[in-house]
């Protein structure tokens, strides 16, 4: 199944916590961190490994969610002759993981940063993902400084990156920013972000790139029981995410240039993925002429449209196959872009929360340097990609199961009810098995039918089980 974002919007209650609670000792998820890797992780938080210049002067600032402390990303934008200059640092983990400490294993063995309704288990322990590494506002803390410099239409033209040591003046969310950039109230530094995002998206469109707005699916609490909606995206978050893009990009072209590094690469989905997704488009009543591309397509969609959200999940299937291509000494691999990006692009801009980011950055900074990369990064390299594959499956496998639960839970007083649905997908072994998308609440669960099923076509459905224990969601063709 594809990954759809998931948020709660007020604090799970008792049972909920408990039935999470469950889900992760079946699932294994790692949550206490060995005392050894704590111990390690406050003596490194009291002394990193400082090599960096200084440009505490910048005044950067974060973008995230309202209650987020592993901030991995800080941004400082200003204008340069016709251009524009960002600066964007990225926490430097590696200032305070030695290579082959017991803290270095234990990232290697979580891999990424798990997130769940009732909280999250964190790739490193929290003294240093949520404090000493962490780019807090109001505190000096090491970080790998991008400095990009764009001509007027929004082109990278320069890319060069170095320690340095960074203060973040404040802590930003979306809606805020959003806000003030609406009513004209941004200074330009921000203000910039809306020029900047818009540039690239137009770039983004110009090379045939898709970033896809995929709604959060959110779980409201209301008088002891959840409604299922989704929230579409700010604006203010694509163009956000545009600067992440734009960083992993330079990043990529850095290392590929140098004859070393780790890509994040995708393959071109094939026909049969596109022609899949076409029926599904009819089913759900949305127009998609023969001659209108897919990305042309994506951009017309609109998040806060119900069925426009249904769409843009089921587009997350074209995702399937992305993967961590890994190559050295000026050995290029034959992929070396990634479809949705349209570009060659690497992961650098988490490294609190994804284990390859560390070693990208590493990479990177070796590149602009003209420099040897660390030998402890080499000698990582070839293991990295099934780390990185077999952590991003757990991710996904974990996030399935909780959004499964949290859909169980909603629907478990509707047994017996009927639903309008779609019909997004048919196992390859039991054409009479598959997924339904309904109409609302925005829910996807199991179809069993006892004849075939028509891939993307509506049809009303009856839910005959939901046990939030499996958990389990069933509907039948009624």
């Amino acid at each position: 199944m594809p990954r759809r974002p998931l948020r709660v919007t007020g604090a799970p209650e008792a049972p909920l916590r408990t039935a999470l609670a469950a889900l992760r000792a079946k699932l294994s998820v790692p949550e206490a961190f060995p005392p050894e890797v704590l111990a390690e992780a406050d003596r490194a938080a009291r002394a990193p490994a400082l090599r960096h210049a200084d440009a505490t002067d910048i005044p950067f600032v974060t973008v995230d969610p309202p209650s987020s402390t592993d901030l991995d990303q800080a941004l400082h934008l200003s204008r340069r002759g016709t251009g524009y200059r960002v600066h964007y640092a990225i926490a430097d983990v590696a200032a305070f993981v030695t290579p082959g400490s017991a803290l270095d294993a234990e990232a290697h063995r979580r891999v990424t940063t798990l997130y769940f309704p009732d909280g999250k288990v964190p790739l490193h322990p929290p003294v240093l993902g949520e404090g000493a590494a962490s780019l807090l506002p109001d505190q000096v803390r090491p970080a790998a400084l991008w400095t990009l410099d764009l001509d007027a239409e929004g082109r990278t033209v320069a890319a060069d990156v170095r320690r340095a040591l960074i203060r973040s003046r404040a802590k930003l969310d979306y809606e805020g920013v959003q806000k003030a950039i609406d009513t004209g109230t941004a200074e330009e530094p921000l203000a910039l972000l809306r020029t900047i995002g818009r540039l690239r998206e137009a770039l983004e469109a110009e090379r045939g790139g898709i970033s896809l707005n995929v709604p959060e699916q959110e779980i409201v609490q209301h008088d002891h029981t959840y409604e299922l909606t989704y929230r579409a995206p700010l604006p203010a978050e694509g163009w956000n995410a545009q600067l992440s893009l734009l960083t992993g990009m330079a990043a990529a072209d850095l290392m590929l240039a140098h004859g070393t590094g780790v890509l994040r690469t995708l393959p071109t989905a094939p026909d049969g993925a596109v022609s899949r997704l076409r029926r599904v488009a009819q089913a759900l009543e949305i127009d998609w002429p023969h001659h209108v591309s897919y990305a042309d397509l994506i951009r017309t969609l609109d998040p806060d449209t119900p069925r426009h959200a249904a769409f843009l999940q089921e587009c997350t299937t074209l995702l399937r196959g992305a993967g961590y291509t890994v190559f050295r000494d000026g050995a290029l691999p034959a992929l070396t872009t990634h479809a949705a990006v349209a570009a060659p692009y690497a992961h650098c801009t988490a490294p609190l929360r994804r284990l390859a980011d560390r070693y990208t950055t590493e990479l990177c900074l070796a590149a602009t340097a003209a420099a040897p990369a660390p030998e402890w990064v080499l000698s990582a390299l070839d293991r990295l990609p099934a780390e990185m594959t077999e952590g991003t499956r757990r991710s996904n496998t974990l996030e399935r199961a909780c959004l499964d639960l949290l859909e169980a839970t909603v629907l478990q007083a509707h047994v017996g009810e009927t639903f309008s649905a779609t019909v997004i997908d048919i196992s390859d072994d039991h054409p009479t098995r598959g997924t339904v998308h309904l109409a609302a609440p925005a829910v996807v669960g199991r179809v069993d039918s006892p004849t075939p099923l028509p891939l993307g076509t509506t049809l009303t459905v009856r839910l005959t089980e939901a046990d939030p224990t499996g958990p389990t969601i069933r509907f039948v063709p009624a």
